[in-house]
């Protein structure tokens, strides 16, 4: 479907371990399933939302650093994935050396905002760019290219320590890159309701942050762990565990608060 413009968003946390990528897969298959038209845009080196969708690391001849270089387009680089609806542009261990390939260039931040412009983009709904867990050029870039940032924080105690670090980021890249850039909202994730830390941390960031945190929380769900290893999102290696309904609450709230953007 042809639209004029899309929604780009931007899944990030310097910390590690915190469901960045498991979110960025299954918010992405979620939003696929009712019909949009979705883009995942890898850019860590590590891969992994490339193999979680079962992308094999011997078939991503083009990938993100072709589109952060500017040698492929988003078309030259798109890959279809097992979920209707759904495309990845795959990540490889070449993005390790794009930063110093890229740094001294006077548009080293806005290379994945130039790429995403492009009209070969404009077909999907939604883009959601999948982030190293660091504050580094790629994340920079990241965000310099969404409309919106999606953080998922983990319930653990250190949680508000490092989201504070992110949201100063966040302010230092609208001040200086782009300007529109907002906070589509916090996700908790790996929440144990049997964990009284858990429910306190959940509780505090809502008292921190209001109504930027989502609803849903996303539990600790032995099935959405073990997804990966067979390639597929959760919610389409076991529907009915709470992790995949949790992502399909998400997806639904994420909709909403695009639905009262539009409206306001």
């Amino acid at each position: 479907m042809q639209i004029s413009k899309n929604r780009i968003i931007t899944i990030a946390n310097q910390k590690g371990g915190v469901g960045k990528t498991t979110t960025a897969i299954n918010l992405a298959t979620a939003l696929a399933a009712i019909g949009e038209e979705v883009l995942i845009v890898d850019i860590d080196p590590q891969g992994n939302a490339s193999t979680g969708l079962g992308i094999d690391r011997k078939d991503r001849g083009v990938s993100a650093y072709d589109l952060l270089t500017h040698n492929a387009s988003v078309s030259e680089t798109v890959m279809q994935t097992a979920v209707p609806h759904l495309s990845i542009i795959p990540s490889t261990m070449d993005l390790l050396g794009v930063e110093m390939e890229i740094a001294g260039m006077p548009d080293r931040v806005f290379r994945l905002r130039k790429a995403l412009q492009a009209e070969d983009a404009r077909r999907y709904n939604y883009v959601l760019i999948d982030c190293p867990p660091s504050l580094n050029l790629l994340t920079m870039n990241a965000m310099a290219a969404a409309h919106s940032i999606l953080v998922p924080l983990q319930c653990e105690f250190f949680a508000l320590e490092g989201l504070s670090q992110l949201l100063e980021t966040v302010e230092q890249v609208r001040d200086s890159l782009n300007p529109t850039l907002d906070i589509q909202g916090i996700v908790m994730t790996m929440y144990d309701p049997r964990n009284n830390l858990a429910h306190q941390v959940v509780e505090d960031v809502r008292a921190h942050l209001g109504d930027k945190v989502y609803r849903t929380l996303i539990p600790r769900n032995v099935r959405v762990s073990e997804a990966p290893s067979y390639g597929k999102p959760a919610i389409l290696y076991d529907l009915k565990c709470s992790g995949s309904q949790a992502y399909l609450q998400l997806a639904s709230e994420v909709i909403q608060r695009e639905r009262n953007r539009k409206a306001a």
